[in-house]
């Protein structure tokens, strides 16, 4: 338990100043509320009437979210392999190379679908 006692003691601190920080700014912060920091933000744009019930959001909004996310962890899965490239030799090299594939492949694929234009 003596190994742990450093990491307990640095996440009591952790959570105790977070509980602080959120008290004291409801505490001391202003407490003027009006109906424009009430709307939603859009950009500095008057928000967008919706109908009652919510309505529809587009789901293209959705689909660019997921592309972005699914490239990035891909290419977040390069790292490792640049770091020790000299180890690997040649079958991380064959490895990379058919995972580069599979990435032109599907990003091809989503280009040719028309998933990364924003019309």
């Amino acid at each position: 338990m003596e190994l742990y006692t450093p990491v307990l003691v640095l996440a009591a601190l952790a959570a105790g100043f977070a509980v602080f920080s959120v008290g004291v700014s409801t505490l001391t912060g202003p407490k003027r509320y009006n109906r424009a920091k009430l709307d939603s933000y859009e950009c500095g744009i008057d928000p967008t009437p919706q109908p009652v019930g919510g309505g529809r959001v587009p789901v293209k909004f959705y689909t660019v979210a997921m592309t972005f996310i699914i490239f990035d962890v891909e290419i977040m899965f390069l790292v490792p392999w640049a770091v020790h490239f000299d180890a690997l030799g040649g079958f991380g090299l064959l490895a990379v190379v058919l995972f580069l594939v599979n990435i032109t492949v599907a990003y091809a694929y989503e280009w040719r679908r028309g998933g990364l234009d924003w019309d």
